[in-house]
């Protein structure tokens, strides 16, 4: 009973509910299953794009180049899309998923073998990442009558009265504990983030782990890249223009530490589903967007004071002093 009380990714549930059904008394239609399919599905790439995140942050690291990996992988295959729509659509979502590995990797070698900061290696990729953009499609977009239409479709068609892009972000995040729950990588992950020195004398490589975790983070986003632009059926320079700071906010309501080591699959999954339904119950109760803005901050501060209490341990008194004691 003691555990249930102390399980944050309960009481982050627990809020959401509350939230929905506060916001419902509002706005009856706000509670319907249809809008809270809605609500799902529109978090649905955000779910996916906090796993990636959360497998780099529990490494100690960080990616910033997570949104513009997915720009210009979205941007890419809807150019390869534009040119050659007999192109099957399977084929373009696992050439967006190689381009985010491949930029993911890129990052990942950086960190690795050169020892550059993460935070600084992705600040860069960023940029570079967003002019390639510029450079590919020549400053132009691509819209929705240049897509075909399996390629706009396929993340709509409806399963079991569920839309694709929803069944996506579920298989997704089984994959994802698995491998977080039950494999020699995911073990290695969180390993290398609670005591890195540690993680090498258990025969853990640490540069090479970091490597892999950028590798997940990129094939993610570039997966994302195809979803969000045959989601919402644009492409351009601007597509997630600023999402790394959504993304990074996901992770730290959802519990994951910036300091590594600590998080959960199922804590990232409710801290993307938190911010989607605060940025949709918010609208409803006519709360200015300065305030929408404000009360995500908060909410994203909180969080960390939250994560860092938990976090904290009490040393250990080895030694007394005669007068300390008395």
């Amino acid at each position: 009973m003691t555990s249930l009380l102390r399980n944050r990714d309960l009481w982050l549930a627990v809020v959401i509910v509350l939230m929905i059904l506060a916001t419902g008394l509002r706005s009856p239609g706000f509670i319907s299953g249809a809008n809270l399919l809605t609500i799902l599905n529109n978090n649905a790439i955000l779910v996916v794009l906090a796993l990636g995140q959360m497998a780099v942050i529990l490494t100690r690291s960080i990616d910033l180049s997570m949104a513009s990996n997915l720009a210009l992988s979205g941007m890419i295959v809807a150019l390869v899309n534009a040119a050659y729509p007999e192109v099957p659509v399977p084929a373009l979502i696992l050439l967006a998923s190689f381009i985010g590995l491949t930029l993911g990797a890129l990052n990942g070698a950086l960190v690795w073998l050169l020892g550059i900061p993460a935070i600084v290696v992705t600040l860069g990729t960023l940029t570079i990442f967003r002019g390639l953009i510029f450079v590919i499609a020549g400053g132009k977009w691509v819209n929705a009558d240049a897509m075909s239409e399996p390629f706009v479709q396929l993340t709509r068609i409806p399963l079991l009265g569920v839309p694709l892009l929803t069944w996506y972000a579920v298989a997704i995040v089984l994959c994802f504990y698995f491998v977080m729950t039950r494999t020699s990588l995911g073990r290695s992950i969180y390993a290398i983030g609670v005591n890195p020195v540690a993680a090498v004398y258990a025969g853990i490589d640490v540069g090479r782990t970091k490597f892999v975790a950028f590798c997940i983070s990129g094939a993610l986003s570039g997966l994302s890249g195809y979803l969000w632009v045959s989601r919402y059926v644009i492409g351009s320079v601007e597509v997630a223009n600023g999402y790394e700071l959504t993304i990074i906010a996901a992770c730290v309501i959802g519990g994951v530490s910036i300091a590594g080591g600590i998080g959960t699959v199922a804590g990232a999954v409710m801290g993307a589903l938190f911010l989607g339904v605060i940025n949709s119950a918010l609208p409803v109760i006519n709360i200015s967007p300065f305030w929408q803005l404000a009360i995500s901050g908060g909410a994203i501060i909180l969080a960390v004071i939250l994560n860092s209490r938990a976090e904290r341990r009490r040393g250990r008194l080895i030694l007394k002093q005669p007068e300390a004691a008395r």
